[in-house]
């Protein structure tokens, strides 16, 4: 065997463990991502938005998701030592299949194609002010409550 070969079985062999260490993330992130998929999809039927309209369901689903996020990343990077699994199944796979910024941007553009152009611009910018003002809150009453708790 050649130098050369030596190298690639070796790399072969440092990709097939990597990839098999990273199956049980890709899982998590998959399973999470439906469980998130299905609740944002049973909001939208619940809460369906009249053509032409403000996407409440989905400006509510993006808002709330943003809130959730801000909390849990306060308790998984400040408050607790969580099992690695868990910011991928939750973080990544539920909060990502449940928050849906694509909806957002097709929203945008049936509002403007349908001839509303106020109220997608209007949308475009309360959501995005409404979500990172969701975050912040979020983390920063988590932090106080936790400051709270350990006083």
């Amino acid at each position: 065997m050649t130098a050369r070969q030596a190298e690639s079985v070796r790399t072969s062999a440092v990709r097939r463990d990597a990839l098999r260490g990273q199956l049980p993330v890709v899982g998590v992130v998959a399973v999470g991502g439906a469980l998130g998929a299905v609740a944002r999809y049973a909001v939208s039927l619940w809460w369906s938005a009249r053509a032409g309209g403000f996407p409440w369901a989905t400006f509510s689903i993006n808002v709330v998701g943003c809130a959730v996020i801000g909390v849990f990343l306060v308790l998984v990077t400040e408050a607790w030592r969580p099992h690695p699994l868990l910011r991928p199944f939750f973080g990544t796979g539920v909060l990502g299949g449940f928050t849906t910024f694509s909806t957002y941007a097709v929203d945008i553009e049936k509002l403007l194609r349908a001839g509303h152009p106020g109220t997608a611009f209007g949308y475009l910018a309360a959501t995005l002010c409404a979500a990172l003002t969701a975050v912040w809150l979020a983390a920063t009453a988590t932090r106080r409550v936790l400051t709270w708790r350990q006083s």
